[in-house]
């Protein structure tokens, strides 16, 4: 695919198409606060892995409305601590996998919690173990649409909060060093990422990779592949119901997090990626609200960005800020 979006000239100029709730802030401090009266109740049990460089724990927290959220704590092996924590989010439709899959972060001395994604799991990386237990009315097949109706019934709302309390859980263990946590994450975990970072005020970075979530009333337009594409088809049978469903999608729309952004950030984009398209990643790296941030441009890669490549760079990142 050759490039489609705007030249990059324009790309770094753009901010978005959406407009901001009037009570974005209260909806969101709403909701945490609700997440919250439940206890966190954290647990962390020893996983026999047959690894001998790591030790690794099989988490289980509780996320939006107290429902267990699983996940995957690995530390370097004799590791005393407190150690710098990564916490990373996944992409659309997988599990949290292995303990075996999750071994870039610790392997450079850093404690590295990944969480699983309510639901998900059933298409790519073994998974199903974090149910999402909360129903919604008519979708379309996928997660894109369950709730669309109201931003309080919507499914990233649930996601979004469990993202956060992962980071709460994370910090809570006794080897994670509160104060140099980073958040990162692909496609769908680069969009958590981006809304963990603004709804989370003290973290020490956010990298964000080809992120999705970001400037949905372009990305719904503009690309005609999934996960997007998944609101498109729902509204093709419901006519006259596109304003709301932007009003709904506009509470969990990156580019709003961003403008709330105050950690370091590290972002990627593939000129190329039909998946994310290149001006909804700009819209949100252009908002970020905190001067110390970047981000690494794949001139003709699709939504495989930078794959190893960017990796090797935010290893170099890391290491400047944890």
């Amino acid at each position: 695919m050759a490039l489609f979006d705007l030249p990059l000239d324009g790309l770094r100029e753009y901010r978005g198409s959406g407009t901001e709730p009037e009570d974005f802030d209260a909806f969101w401090a709403k909701t945490l606060a609700e997440a919250r009266a439940h206890d966190l109740d954290a647990r962390f049990e020893p996983v026999d892995t047959e690894l001998s460089t790591v030790r690794v724990f099989d988490v289980t927290f509780a996320g939006f409305g107290g429902h267990p959220v699983k996940g995957w704590l690995t530390v370097p092996a004799g590791a005393d601590g407190p150690l710098p924590l990564v916490v990373r989010f996944i992409g659309y439709g997988g599990g949290r996998g292995l303990p075996h899959e999750h071994l870039l972060w610790a392997s450079t001395g850093r404690a590295h919690f990944v969480m699983d994604t309510r639901g998900q799991g059933s298409g790519w990386g073994p998974g199903e173990v974090t149910a999402d237990p909360v129903g919604s009315g008519p979708s379309h097949p996928g997660f894109m649409t369950r709730g669309l109706d109201a931003p309080e019934h919507y499914y990233y709302r649930r996601v979004f909060t469990d993202a956060v309390r992962a980071v709460e859980a994370a910090r809570s263990h006794p080897l994670a060093d509160a104060a140099r946590t980073v958040v990162a994450g692909a496609s769908q975990g680069g969009g958590l990422a981006i809304a963990v970072g603004g709804l989370v005020p003290d973290l020490a970075g956010v990298a964000p990779d080809v992120p999705f979530l970001c400037d949905f009333p372009r990305a719904v337009t503009l690309t005609d592949r999934p996960p997007y594409r998944e609101i498109g088809l729902f509204l093709k049978s419901r006519p006259g119901r596109t304003a709301d469903a932007l009003r709904t999608l506009s509470y969990f729309d990156g580019v709003h997090f961003a403008a709330r952004g105050r950690a370091p950030a590290l972002f990627s984009v593939a000129l190329e990626d039909q998946t994310c398209p290149p001006s909804t990643v700009f819209a949100a790296f252009n908002s970020w609200a905190h001067d110390d941030k970047s981000i690494e441009v794949y001139d003709f890669n699709d939504h495989e960005g930078g794959g190893p490549f960017h990796e090797a760079v935010q290893l170099r990142w890391m290491r400047s800020h944890v």
